[in-house]
This record gives structure tokens, sequence and C-alpha cells, in this order.
């Protein structure tokens, strides 16, 4: 891995830029060395390594942001860790939680809004099922709980 810290006396470096030399001494934390460590023990583990800590996205088909932002908001108030994404292409959403290792995604359309349901799906299974609108928050909790 090399070093994690580094540091040294700069006296000189000061006085390149100014007209007078001032004594200094520097210090510098390779975080991104502590980073590949903190990997390489989450994979010896078998950990998966997720960049987020997102729970669910939310993905609107259309362009419905406010509804998006209501869903998200939702959630949230129940403590759950949720993002939204607006898009025409349910493929673009989907890609969107598997590249960010999201695990669940609550998939709404125009016939979703118009029957008052929402989709539900496991990314992992890829599978589907249509829950209530009223009352997603609570079936997405007792998946999470799981």
């Amino acid at each position: 891995v090399g070093s994690i810290a580094a540091g040294g006396r700069y006296d000189n470096l000061i006085g390149m830029f100014g007209t007078k030399q001032v004594p200094a001494v520097g210090v510098s934390l390779g975080i991104e060395r502590v980073f590949t460590i903190m990997e390489q023990i989450q994979k010896e583990r078998n950990q998966i390594i997720r960049a987020t800590e997102t729970q669910v996205l939310v993905g609107l088909l259309g362009d419905k942001l406010p509804l998006a932002a209501e869903l998200v908001s939702e959630l949230w108030n129940a403590k759950v860790k949720a993002e939204y994404m607006v898009h025409k292409k349910v493929m673009k959403l989907i890609d969107r939680a598997r590249e960010s290792k999201i695990p669940w995604m609550v998939i709404v359309g125009e016939r979703e809004l118009n029957e008052g349901i929402v989709k539900l799906k496991n990314i992992d299974t890829t599978q589907e099922e249509v829950i209530s609108r009223s009352n997603f928050v609570e079936e997405i909790q007792r998946r999470l709980n799981q």
C-alpha cells in the first residue's frame, strides 16, 4: 500500500513565493490509501462495497419531479435512506440502481399513478410486485427489516 502519512520541514518553500524566508513544517495524510485498506478488508470479509448508503431508489417515468420529491420525502420521514430519479426510460432507472448497488426500487409511471399503486422491485432478484401507494412506506420498511 505504501506510506499512509508523511511530513517534513519546508523552510525554503514559502520564500520561493515571497521576499522573506519563513520556517515551516507540513504533513500529508494519504486518505486514498486508507480507503484502499478498508476496501480490501471488506472484500476479505465478503462484504459488499457500496458507494452509497441509499436503500431505495424512487424512479419516476416521465417528468413529474414534484411527485418524486413527495414520495422520497415520505421515505425520509420514515428514516429510510432514499433518493429519486426522473427519466423517460425505465431501463435508465434500473441501471442507476444496479450501478449504485441500491437494493430496492420504487417505480411509478402513468399507469401506476392512475391506479394508485407503485411497483416495488428487488434489484438483486429482479422480482417486482405491485403495492398500494398509500402503504408503500410500511411495505418498504418491512422488507428492509427482514
